[in-house]
C-alpha cells in the first residue's frame, strides 16, 4: 500500500486549489465557495482556541444536512479535535446519551434539534452552538461567551488586511491511526455503539473513490447530498470525497421525499448519485412502472426486433428522470429488490450496488457498473481484503470478513465489543452472511443475527423471502419473522394504490392471501410462509431506511 498522507492536508489543498469555485449550496438557498468555507473554518478555529478547546477534545454535531453543518465538521477535523456526528433523527434521549458517552465538550445543533435537546441532561458540555449562524445557544464558561462575542474583532486582529489562501494552515494528524471521529451506529439492534474511525479510514475511502470515479468526478461537477452526513455512507461519498475533488455539493436541507429529490435531480443534474434502495425503488415504482406495465408495452417488449428500441427509449426516460447527466447510481445500505434490479439490468441502466459498514467508514465492496455482476455487491474495494468464513465460500454461506485501512480502531469505551468484532489477525467480522464466486464477487445472504432456523435444521434467510414478497401486488414493504416453528410475513400495503383501485380492507386481505399462495410457489419448501399479517402503520426505520427488525420479532 502507498504511504498514507495527512487527510487534513488534503482538505487544505482542496480549499486552496479550488478557492473561487462553488463548494456547498443549501438547495433553494445560499452558496458557499471554497474560500467562504475556509473563512468559516478559520473563525471557528479562533473560537475553539479562545474558549479553551484542545486537540483531541470531542465536539459533537447534530442537525440536518446543510452547508454550515459541513463547514463546522471540517473545522473540527482541521483543528485536531475529534468529531462526533450524531444523526438528527435520533430521539432527544439518544442524543443526550451519545453526547455524554462520547465526553463531548461542545455540541453543534441544527434548528430542529435546538428545540428538542435538554442541556441539563448533558452536564459535561461547556457550550451548545447553533449550526445556521454559529451563535451560542448555551455557554457554561466565560471564555466561550467572550470568544463568541468578540469573534469578528479577533478575526480582524489576526487578519487586519485580508484573509487569503496563503493563510490556510491546518492541523496535520500525527499518524494515520490517530482518531478522527466517533460515529454512533443507528443499527437495527436498538443499542448504539461508538465506532472509532481513524484518519487512515477517511483517506482510504476517499482514495478508493478517486481511483474508481476520478475520471468522471471533476472540479466544478455537481452532486446532491440526500443521505445524512452523520451517517458514514453519506459522509464519505456525498461529502468528503467530493469536497476533496473540488465538486459543488447541494444539500436538500429538508426531508428528501421522492418529489423533492426528482425536482432537485432535474435542476442540479448530478454526475453521480448515492442512494439507498428505498429511494430508487420508489422512483421506479411510482414514476416508471405505471408507464410501461400495460398490455401494449408488454407486447412490444416481447417482440425481438422492436424490444431493443423500446428498452433504449425506456432507459433514456429513466436516465432523464435522474437528471440526464449521471455516470452511475451507486446503491448501498440495504439489499436492492430483485425485480427492480432485473428491470435496471434489462434496460442497461448505469447502476451498481456497493457494500459497506460504519465500521469501515464505510466501503468494503464495489464494482463499476460496466463490470458489476447482477445480484452481487461487487468485489473487495481498493485497499481492502475480503473473505468468506466458510469451508466452501462459493456455495455455503459464511460470515463476511474484511481487513485493511478502512477498519475501525474499536468501539469507544467498549473493549468487549471490540474483541468480539476484530480478531487477532485484524479481520473485521461484519455479522453479514454471504458467498463469493470464483471472480471475487460477493453475494449477501443476510445478517447472521437475522438468520432463522427451520424445524428441519435448515438455515432460512428472511431477506431472500422478503425480496420476492416485495415484488407482489400491493406490497409496499415487508418483514418475515418466525412465530413458533412457522414463518409469518408482516406486510405494510401500498394504501395509495389500494385507494386508487377502490379496494377496502377485506379486498387487501384477500390479495395478501393470494400473494402468500404465489410466494410459496417460488420459495423452497422450508421457506414457505404460513400467514401474512397486514401491518397498517409503516415499519419504523433507521436513518438509512432499514427496518428496525428488533421491534417486530416475536
Amino acid at each position: 500500500m502507498e504511504q498514507i498522507p495527512s487527510f487534513n492536508a488534503l482538505i487544505e489543498k482542496s480549499i486552496i486549489d479550488h478557492w473561487d469555485l462553488d463548494a456547498l449550496t443549501d438547495y433553494k438557498g445560499k452558496t458557499l465557495q471554497y474560500h467562504d468555507v475556509a473563512r468559516k473554518i478559520e473563525k471557528l478555529h479562533i473560537m475553539f482556541e479562545a474558549s479553551g478547546v484542545e486537540k483531541g477534545d470531542k465536539i459533537a454535531l447534530c442537525g440536518r444536512n446543510s452547508a454550515t453543518w459541513a463547514a463546522a465538521f471540517l473545522a473540527v477535523l482541521t483543528y485536531g479535535a475529534i468529531a462526533v456526528p450524531i444523526l438528527h433523527e435520533f430521539t432527544p434521549e439518544q442524543i443526550h446519551n451519545i453526547v455524554n458517552h462520547s465526553d463531548a465538550k461542545i455540541l453543534f445543533v441544527g434548528d430542529v434539534v435546538a428545540t428538542q435537546v435538554d442541556a441539563t441532561k448533558m452536564p459535561g458540555l461547556e457550550g451548545i452552538i447553533y449550526i445556521p449562524d454559529y451563535s451560542l445557544v448555551l455557554s457554561r464558561t466565560e471564555k466561550l461567551t467572550y470568544a463568541r462575542e468578540h469573534l469578528n474583532e479577533m478575526f480582524g486582529q489576526r487578519y487586519p488586511k485580508y484573509f487569503r489562501a496563503e493563510h490556510v494552515h491546518y492541523y496535520r494528524e500525527q499518524s494515520p491511526d490517530e482518531l478522527a471521529l466517533i460515529n454512533y451506529t443507528s443499527g437495527t439492534t436498538g443499542h448504539s455503539k461508538g465506532v472509532m474511525l481513524p484518519y487512515r479510514a477517511l483517506w482510504s475511502n476517499a482514495d478508493f473513490a478517486k481511483h474508481v470515479l476520478g475520471d468522471v468526478v471533476k472540479p466544478g461537477c455537481n452532486v446532491i447530498s440526500i443521505l445524512p452526513m452523520a451517517h458514514m455512507y453519506g459522509m464519505a461519498f456525498e461529502f468528503l470525497y467530493e469536497f476533496l475533488s473540488g465538486v459543488h455539493i447541494f444539500y436538500l436541507t429538508r426531508v428528501p421525499s421522492p418529489a423533492i429529490i426528482s425536482q432537485a435531480l432535474q435542476e442540479v443534474k448530478p454526475v453521480i448519485m448515492i442512494a439507498v434502495p428505498l429511494v430508487i425503488e420508489k422512483i421506479i415504482r411510482k414514476k416508471v412502472f405505471p408507464k410501461i406495465q400495460n398490455n401494449r408495452m408488454r407486447i412490444l417488449l416481447n417482440m425481438p426486433v422492436i424490444s431493443k428500441k423500446v428498452r433504449e427509449k425506456i432507459r433514456e426516460q429513466v436516465y432523464q428522470a435522474f437528471g440526464g447527466n449521471l455516470y452511475e447510481i451507486i446503491i448501498g445500505g440495504a439489499a436492492l429488490n430483485g425485480e427492480i434490479e432485473s428491470f435496471l439490468r434489462r434496460i442497461e441502466f448505469p447502476y451498481t450496488v456497493g457494500y459497506g459498514a460504519t465500521e469501515c467508514a464505510p466501503i468494503i465492496c464495489y464494482r463499476d457498473w460496466h463490470t458489476f455482476a447482477q445480484g452481487s455487491c461487487g468485489q473487495a474495494a481498493l485497499h481492502q481484503e475480503v473473505r468468506i468464513d466458510s469451508s466452501e465460500p462459493e456455495n455455503v454461506p459464511g460470515e463476511i470478513l474484511t481487513k485493511g485501512p478502512n477498519v475501525l480502531l474499536g468501539y469507544y469505551k467498549n473493549e468487549e465489543a471490540t474483541r468480539q468484532t476484530i480478531d487477532k489477525e485484524g479481520w473485521f467480522h461484519t455479522g453479514d452472511l454471504g458467498t463469493m464466486d470464483a471472480d471475487g464477487n460477493v453475494f449477501i445472504k443476510g445478517r447472521s443475527k437475522n438468520m432463522l432456523l427451520g424445524s428441519n435444521g435448515q438455515n432460512i434467510y428472511p431477506e431472500e423471502i422478503e425480496d420476492k414478497l416485495n415484488s407482489l401486488p400491493l406490497v409496499n414493504e415487508c418483514l418475515v419473522i418466525q412465530s413458533g416453528d412457522k414463518l409469518v410475513g408482516l406486510v405494510h400495503p401500498d394504501y395509495d394504490e389500494a385507494q386508487s383501485l377502490g379496494l377496502n380492507a377485506e379486498d387487501i386481505a384477500n390479495i395478501m392471501e393470494e400473494n402468500r399462495t404465489q410466494l410459496n410457489t417460488i420459495v423452497p419448501v422450508y421457506s414457505k410462509v404460513s400467514e401474512i399479517r397486514v401491518q397498517e402503520e409503516e415499519f419504523q426505520k433507521t436513518p438509512k431506511k432499514s427496518i428496525k427488525r428488533f421491534l417486530y420479532t416475536e
